[in-house]
Formats: C-alpha cells, structure tokens, sequence
C-alpha cells in the first residue's frame, strides 16, 4: 500500500509564491509508484485547502493553487484536522517564512501526532530567526560578518543613536534585513544614510525586528548538511549572481544566476566550512536537511 504524503504550502508568508515553486519542483521528483501525493494548499488568508491526490507531476505553479467553495474560511484548519483516516500519513512541509519555517506549523504536526519531513520546533524557529540564530552561532565559536539589530520600538525611539552606531561598527555598504524572511524578501543594499533609512523602513513592513550586517567583498559558497545525530556535507556548490546581489529578482526570476558544482575551493576551506556547518546544524538542534551559506574572502576567510 502506498504511503500518503501530504504536501503542505502557500502560507500566510510573503514568500508565498516561492513556496508554490517548491511544490512544484517536489512533485517533479517524487516516486508517485511509492507515494499518493495530497495537496494541501494554504492561501494568502491562511484557508487551509485539500485537493484530491495528485496523478502525476505538476506542470505549472497555478495547478497548485486549489479552488475553494466559494466562501472564504480565514484561518480554517477545520477540515484538515478532521481528516480522520484521509489524513496523510506523513507530511512534507514546503512553506517558506513565517507561519511555515518558524516552527509553528511544526509545532502543529507534533501536536496532531503526525509525522513530517525536517527540522522540529527549536531548529526551525531558531533558524528562522537571524538574530536568535546569530546569538546561537556565537556561543559555539562560529565567525560572522559584523552586524547591528534592533526592533522596531528601537528604531522609532533611537534612530540617530542606532544611525551612529552603524556607521561606526558596520561601515559602508551594509545589508539590511528583516530577521524573519527568507528569499531575500525585504533585503536592501545601503550605501549612505538616505538609502539605509529607506532600506530599514522597507524591512519593517515584513518585520518588527531588523538586522543590518556588514557588506563583505567575497564568494557565495553554500553546503547542504544530511542528517540527524551524526549529519554528514556534501560537496560545495557556488552562487554566482550578475546582478550586485543575489536579491529576490536573481534568485527566482531573471534565470542568469551561474551555480557551479563543485565549488572550488582548497581543502583547507572546506574542511572549515564543513567543520562550521555542523557545529551550526548541531547547535540549532537540526534535523534532515539543511542547508549552509558561507562568504569566502579573497583571503580564504570564511565567513
């Protein structure tokens, strides 16, 4: 008999659309002989919609987004949690960003005994969360790119105090952030005062907590981290944008970011970042699969 798998994605998130993307890339390469695939797709107002099994892969984004009744059930988990017997056996969480990466939904599934592919609770809301995630990092010794954070009470009370401190412990450009989005989402480079006051109240439309980091000249290295208790990396791939960043635009749109597998890199780069990869799985308490970023300075300074 086969197993059911639920996969669960849209979401309330500004990364919604990206999450259907994901969807439909997991579709493409599930085993359907092994799997009766279940969609469940949450909307923008978070209805949480299941379709019937899927037949075969997705070919577009818009089959994913399942029809409702036509009345419109905010926030209604109803007829998920009933599924009784129809409820997937396990489910793969695809959403990207808050109410999906942050550990709710996971803390969701473990409530409702239902097994699920990734990371738990503490990972995915310590690992959502730059800030937490940083302050993590620094207990187990890992290197970082300098960086300022405050909320967003903080900015509106301190903004001049917090303008000072930036320019003298960041310099220039800086990189500003929302602490609890993904896909670049909400990201501004900054080069002067007027363009970072514009880059920090654009992040605060996605979040309430900001980071500002410290713009490094260096290679977008990246591992992926398998495991549970003994995680093991594979092989380094590079990230190599056109544009001056790797924004929302290179990564999901314009197609012409070069990823080359395997990176170059010497031996003694990548056993650091291996080594720094699972110090960091480790200390998120992580599970399954993650994925690890890295700068590399011309200097082989990792980052």
């Amino acid at each position: 008999m086969k197993k059911r798998l639920g996969l669960v994605y849209g979401g309330k998130s500004a990364e919604h659309e990206v999450s259907l993307s994901t969807a439909r890339a997991v579709s493409q390469a599930v085993d359907f002989k092994r799997f009766e695939v279940i969609p469940v797709y949450i909307t923008y107002d978070g209805e949480w919609r299941k379709g019937k099994p899927l037949e075969k892969p997705v070919e577009t984004i818009e089959e994913l987004r399942l029809q409702g009744d036509g009345t419109t059930k905010p926030d209604s988990i109803h007829d998920f949690l009933n599924g009784g017997e129809s409820l997937p056996d396990v489910i793969f969480p695809l959403l990207h960003g808050t109410n999906g990466e942050d550990g709710t939904v996971q803390g969701l599934f473990e409530v409702m005994n239902i097994p699920y592919v990734g990371n738990g609770v503490l990972a995915s809301s310590a690992g959502m969360d730059k800030v937490s995630m940083k302050q993590l990092f620094a207990q187990v010794g890992l290197k970082q790119v300098p960086y300022v954070h405050f909320n967003r009470s903080g900015w509106m009370e301190e903004r001049e105090p917090l303008i000072e401190q930036m320019e003298k412990e960041l310099g220039w450009p800086m990189f500003v952030k929302p602490a609890n989005l993904g896909s670049s989402v909400g990201i501004s480079k900054a080069e002067d005062r007027e363009s970072l006051i514009t880059a920090i109240e654009l992040a605060l439309k996605f979040d309430r907590r900001i980071i500002v980091e410290q713009g490094v000249t260096a290679r977008e290295i990246e591992l992926s981290v398998k495991g549970n208790d003994d995680p093991v990396c594979s092989v380094p791939g590079e990230i190599k944008p056109v544009t001056d960043f790797y924004d929302y635009e290179a990564k999901y749109k314009d197609g012409n970011t070069e990823l080359i597998i395997p990176a170059e890199v010497t031996p003694e780069v990548l056993e650091t970042m291996e080594d720094m990869a699972i110090r960091a799985f480790k200390v998120l308490d992580c599970s399954g699969l993650v994925r690890a970023d890295f700068f590399v300075t011309a200097e082989n300074e990792v980052l």
